[in-house]
C-alpha cells in the first residue's frame, strides 16, 4: 500500500492515523520531498479522472492568477500544474491492490481494505 500526500496536511494525517489504527502497513511518499510526475498523475487519472485529482479548494489553487486557472481545462495542463505545484493535488492518494483512492473517505477506505 502506498500513500501519497503532504505530511502536514490534516486530511493526510487522518488517513494515516486510520491506517495505523487498523494495523495496515503502508509506504508514505511526501509530494513536497519526492514530487510526482505527469506519468504518475496520468495513471491515477485513468481510474479517478484528472478533475478529481486537482485540488481546487486549497490555498495554492485559490492564490493562482485567474489567467492560470482558466487554462487548466485538459489533463495535460492539469498534470503540468500538479507536477509543478504539488499542493494542487488532492490528498491523500492511496494505491492499494491496483486501485486508487483520492481524499480520505472512511467508507471507501473500509471497503477497499476490508477493515
Amino acid at each position: 500500500m502506498h500513500v501519497y500526500g503532504i505530511s502536514n496536511c490534516s486530511t493526510v494525517k487522518k488517513a494515516l492515523a486510520w491506517l495505523d489504527e487498523h494495523g495496515l502497513s503502508y509506504t508514505f511518499h511526501d509530494f513536497k520531498k519526492t514530487g510526482t510526475t505527469p506519468t504518475q498523475l496520468a495513471a491515477w487519472a485513468e481510474q479517478v479522472g484528472w478533475e478529481k485529482l486537482l485540488n481546487r479548494q486549497g490555498m495554492t489553487w485559490r492564490q493562482l492568477p485567474d489567467s492560470v486557472k482558466a487554462v487548466i481545462t485538459t489533463a495535460p495542463a492539469a498534470f503540468a500544474l500538479m507536477s509543478d505545484k504539488t499542493s494542487c493535488i488532492k490528498r491523500p492518494v492511496l494505491e492499494y491492490r491496483g486501485r486508487v483512492l483520492v481524499g480520505f473517505n472512511l467508507a471507501e477506505y473500509t471497503a477497499l481494505t476490508g477493515d
